[in-house]
C-alpha cells in the first residue's frame, strides 16, 4: 500500500511546491494531527467509522484545524483522507510526503555514526563535505558506535561511506586473505 501513501504525499507536495507553502511547517502540522489521532483512540474511531456522518467528521476537524492552527491546504488533506477512509495511512503519507519535499528541495538526509560524540562544528564539517560528495543539502541524524575505533560510517538512502577504522581493518584483512 505504498503507492497509497505515495499517491496522497505526490498529490500533496505539487500543492506545496506549487503554492509556495511552508513545506516544515505543513508537515509539522500533519504530525501534530497524527500525534492527536495516537492519543486520542475516540477521535480515531469517529474519523474511521463509516456510520458517522461525513459533514460530522468534517466539522470536528474545523474545530480541531481551527483551535491547532491546522492550515487549509493540511485541513483539506487530512478531510480527503478521512473522506476516502485512508487516514490510517496518515503516517505513511506524512513519512512519503518529508522524502518527496526533500527530494524536491535538493535535500538528502544522511544517517552519521561516528565512534564519539561530535561538537558542533564536526557536524557541521560533516555535513559539508557530504554535500559536496552528493551534490545535495544535507539534513543529518547522527548516532554514536564506539566499536567503529575512529572515523564514522555515512549512510544516504542504500549507500553506505565506510570512513571508520573498523572499515579499514575489515577491508585489509580481506585483501590480506585474498
Amino acid at each position: 500500500m505504498a503507492s497509497v501513501a505515495g499517491s496522497y504525499s505526490r498529490a500533496f507536495a505539487d500543492i506545496v511546491m506549487d503554492d509556495h507553502l511552508n513545506a516544515d511547517g505543513c508537515v509539522t502540522e500533519l504530525r501534530t494531527i497524527a500525534a492527536l489521532l495516537d492519543q486520542n483512540v475516540g477521535l480515531r474511531r469517529v474519523w474511521e467509522n463509516p456510520a458517522v456522518p461525513v459533514e460530522q467528521k468534517r466539522n470536528l476537524l474545523d474545530v480541531i484545524a481551527k483551535r491547532d492552527g491546522i492550515s487549509k491546504p493540511v485541513r483539506n488533506l487530512v478531510a480527503v483522507l478521512i473522506d476516502h477512509r485512508r487516514l490510517h495511512f496518515l503516517d505513511r503519507v506524512i513519512d512519503q510526503l518529508e522524502k518527496e519535499l526533500d527530494a524536491r528541495r535538493g535535500f538528502a538526509e544522511a544517517q552519521i555514526v561516528s565512534a564519539r560524540s561530535l561538537n558542533d562544528a564536526e557536524k557541521r564539517q560533516f555535513e559539508t563535505q557530504v554535500g559536496k560528495l552528493t551534490g545535495k543539502k544535507i539534513r543529518a541524524r547522527y548516532g554514536q558506535d564506539t566499536s567503529l575505533l575512529g572515523g564514522a560510517v555515512v549512510r544516504i538512502g542504500s549507500t553506505i561511506y565506510d570512513g571508520s577504522v573498523k572499515g579499514q581493518l575489515e577491508r585489509i584483512k580481506e585483501a590480506i586473505s585474498g
